[in-house]
């Protein structure tokens, strides 16, 4: 589907692969919108038949809540066609749409996507996809990641929530208020179509934003999408989404079909 081009002005990108990741960067989405800054959204999965519509519906008011209109937010995945779980099955289709959406704006300010971390296939899929899209267009500079969730040093099922790898290079940190770090546990709990999973992410949520309070962002370098994110088992491979080789193995076949 053809992508308009957008009108002038400083634009933030916010790349997602699920409805909610936004919760990793509600901080930072409001910090771009006090600076005057337009905020895009793009999801590049989507739910099933059940739960899709009632996800994008939740996400759309959760980013409304923050500033961000529902003609700055777009649910690419239903448009592609990709389901949760598949994204690095659909890298060229993926690849194709991001480069076409980072074309159609004609000043990029920063681009935000999720961290290189283990935690979700399909978020590192789409980490690297934004990556060597930026690479391609000369924006990596612009580029930063943001923490959700990881299994380094963790046991079992256990897994680190909003905590930065140090693999991934120096962290920007801002202090959050404490007003608006309430306020946004606040917006967690508005995503009722997922509440099983929210079970298992608010309480560490809670925890971050009581004891540490801090949004945080990090750069990306495109030859660390070459490296596994962490020693050990990957969230992923825990809970047997996806295996390390497996996604490896798909990243670097669609690497060489685009020439990276």
């Amino acid at each position: 589907m053809p992508i308009e081009p957008h009108r002038a002005g400083s634009v933030a990108l916010f790349l997602f692969a699920h409805q909610d990741d936004e919760f990793g960067v509600f901080h930072v989405i409001e910090d771009c919108r006090r600076r005057g800054q337009r905020v895009v959204c793009a999801y590049l999965t989507r739910g099933n038949a059940a739960t899709g519509p009632r996800r994008n519906a939740e996400s759309t008011r959760v980013l409304a809540s923050l500033g961000v209109g529902p003609d700055d937010i777009v649910f690419a995945g239903d448009q592609l066609g990709i389901d949760d779980g598949a994204l690095y099955l659909a890298l060229e289709r993926a690849d194709a749409w991001i480069g076409q959406w980072f074309s159609s704006f004609e000043t990029i300010g920063a681009i935000h996507v999720l961290a290189w971390e283990g935690g979700h296939h399909d978020h590192d899929a789409l980490h690297a996809l934004a990556a060597q899209v930026a690479n391609r267009l000369g924006l990596l500079p612009r580029l930063r990641q943001f923490a959700l969730y990881n299994g380094y040093r963790c046991p079992g099922p256990l897994f680190r929530v909003l905590a930065p790898l140090a693999a991934n290079g120096p962290v920007e940190s801002s202090a959050i208020p404490l007003s608006r770090r309430l306020a946004y546990l606040r917006l967690c709990l508005r995503y009722p179509s997922q509440w099983k999973t929210w079970i298992g992410l608010f309480p560490f949520v809670l925890l971050h934003y009581l004891i540490d309070g801090r949004q945080t962002l990090q750069p990306v370098r495109l030859d660390r999408i070459e490296e596994r994110p962490h020693a050990g088992t990957l969230y992923y491979e825990a809970r047997n989404f996806c295996r390390w080789e497996r996604m490896q193995d798909r990243l670097r076949a669609w690497r060489r079909r685009c020439g990276a």
